[in-house]
């Protein structure tokens, strides 16, 4: 039978829920690494047996990638940590802001405050970082954005294992084609409204906040911004805003359906000023034609909501009807088995959440 996992990561400590594929009650572990901040979290159902990896920081120890392989019962690290810079850069790592599979089974990427990108060839035992994007020559421009300066999305491409797709704030989307020898910048139509007017369209130096896409439909690539909601059809080399229709285009989550590439998620607030939703009511609002129209979504949604979704606490499971879920900063866990029509709270009072990941796994009956 297959059972849904649901990892909600906190800057406190990591909470792992199960439940059937009904997904209508739920039973909770935590808080992991109690008192750690939990920034990224990863199920990975590619080998004999789901792994899961969290990155996780201590504020005496710093950094790890911690695994386990008995589905959060007990947990590994790599002596001396996971993710190290080498001693020629002069740079440790702050946070581990993103965790995620690669193209080939044994690959994963992580991305890291301050703004780089590590691989693993061993499902997240050991990382090195890609060098040639460190040493970019854009690297001394980029900014920190307000959460710090971080790769927060890592995008291998489904099928090609030579092509990656990053983002981070304050510094854009960037790509490589020829598997991290070299990357190139994917902004075009993309603003930066923080910018001096006639600026507002560099080749870099936008604050994204987060890039998705579906497998079965590459070239395809959805963007929440810092202002500004943008798709693009042709692999980044040009963005096209999709913003119309709702209520505000600043927010930090966009999420793609399982199944439905034309299908996408995201959770609108009012902007840097006003970090909760416009009149302060939770709503996610999806489209199902890949940007052309949207539709609000609330029944089961508070009003009375003055806090954020933060840029990785939203995400869909892969049932074949799929689940939806977000975590909120006054640590409350939302989720929809109905991919958003109706909503039920799975978890209250947990720390301020940051990411949410969820997967079915397959357990003996």
């Amino acid at each position: 039978m297959a059972d849904t996992v649901l990892m909600v990561g906190t800057r406190k400590g990591l909470w792992i829920g199960r439940s059937d594929p009904r997904r209508t009650a739920w039973t909770w572990t935590g808080p992991h690494f109690d008192m750690q901040e939990v920034y990224s979290c990863m199920v990975d159902t590619r080998g004999a047996r789901p792994r899961l990896l969290v990155g996780a920081t201590s504020g005496w120890t710093g950094p790890q990638v911690y695994r386990s392989d008995d589905l959060g019962e007990t947990w590994q690290e790599t002596p001396g940590g996971a993710i190290r810079f080498p001693e020629d850069t002069g740079a440790s790592v702050e946070r581990v802001w993103q965790l995620v599979p690669g193209t080939s089974d044994e690959v994963v990427y992580a991305g890291t405050e301050p703004g780089a990108v590590f691989r693993s060839d061993d499902r997240g035992e050991t990382f090195t970082l890609e060098r040639a994007l460190w040493d970019h020559p854009h690297r001394p421009q980029w900014n920190a954005g307000f959460g710090g300066q971080a790769f927060h999305t890592v995008l291998p491409h489904p099928t090609d294992p030579q092509s990656v797709t990053v983002a981070l704030s304050t510094g854009g989307v960037y790509q490589t084609a020829d598997g991290g020898g070299s990357w190139e910048p994917r902004n075009q139509g993309i603003i930066a409204e923080f910018l001096p007017e006639g600026q507002q369209y560099p080749a870099f130096g936008q604050c994204v906040h987060k890039v998705a896409r579906h497998p079965s439909a590459p070239a395809r690539l959805f963007a929440q911004n810092h202002g500004g909601v943008y798709r693009s059809d042709d692999h980044g080399v040009s963005w096209k805003s999709i913003a119309d229709g709702l209520p505000v285009d600043f927010g930090f989550p966009i999420v793609v359906h399982p199944h439905e590439p034309d299908t996408i998620f995201v959770f609108p607030i009012q902007g840097g000023e006003r970090r909760y939703p416009k009149d302060a009511r939770a709503r996610v609002w999806r489209s199902r034609d890949a940007g052309e129209s949207w539709q609000e979504l609330g029944d089961g949604l508070p009003d009375d909501f003055f806090v954020a979704v933060m840029r990785d606490a939203m995400t869909a499971d892969d049932h074949e009807t799929a689940g939806l879920y977000f975590g909120a900063r006054n640590g409350g866990v939302w989720a929809s088995v109905d991919t958003g029509e109706h909503w039920s709270q799975v978890n209250v009072n947990l720390p301020d959440v940051m990411v949410v990941r969820a997967a079915t796994v397959e357990v003996a009956s």
